[in-house]
């Protein structure tokens, strides 16, 4: 896996095309894959990669581009979220381990 694809829409393309063709969303206790109907609570995925974006004229354009699998559920795809913002609703296990990955 690269270490840099250049911009947000560039890394999500090269990440498919070694695999990660699925979209996450996080969901309360867990993230969700409307595509396959499979839920991932934290202990059932890995962040594989994380990859930090900031935005050029706007300094509040900021997000983080996770690429994740799960040998459990023999899934992979990617999750992208804001700087330090997650759904109030995401549990403090998902919110620790999405922050453990880019600090």
């Amino acid at each position: 896996m690269k270490t840099s694809y250049g911009t947000l829409s560039e890394t999500i393309n090269g990440l498919k095309k070694e695999g990660y063709d699925l979209d996450f969303n996080i969901q309360e206790q867990c993230i969700v894959c409307h595509q396959t109907n499979t839920a991932l609570s934290p202990e059932d995925f890995e962040i594989d990669r994380a990859y930090r974006f900031e935005g050029e004229s706007d300094p509040d354009d900021e997000s983080v581009l996770y690429a994740i699998s799960s040998p459990k559920y023999n899934v992979k795809g990617l999750l992208v979220n804001g700087y330090g913002i997650y759904s109030d609703d995401a549990s403090a296990a998902l919110v620790e381990k999405l922050q453990q990955h880019h600090e």
